[in-house]
């Protein structure tokens, strides 16, 4: 069982490496890629033109919005190319017992 505060997203072995797939957990939207050893949680809608980001390209640790062309940051959800300017949120992910979990809390004020 997770810690508390995680939610299941799906079982590890769906995903493919490079491919961004969307999953929907407590009303939220998530893209799940796998790179290499890494595993990225970020939200599923661009913030430019709320479109699905999962439908886009995967390059090194970016996704590209396939409407405008606009990357994001897997990592820190950043947009880095214009038209977005308004980054995406980005969620802590682990996988336990072949189960994929993402913290879907809102980021506490810093």
């Amino acid at each position: 069982m997770p810690a508390s505060g995680y939610a299941y997203l799906c079982e590890f072995d769906v995903l493919k490496e490079g491919v961004p797939r969307r999953f929907e957990a407590e009303g939220v939207p998530v893209s799940l890629v796998l790179r290499g050893r890494e595993l990225f949680a970020i939200h599923d809608v661009c913030s430019h033109s709320a479109v699905s980001l999962s439908e886009g390209e995967v390059d090194g640790c970016t996704v590209e919005c396939w409407l405008h062309g606009s990357r994001f940051d897997l990592r820190t959800g950043r947009p880095l190319d214009p038209p977005a300017t308004r980054p995406v949120p980005v969620y802590p992910v682990r996988v336990e017992d072949g189960g994929v979990y993402a913290s879907l809390a809102p980021p506490s004020a810093g």
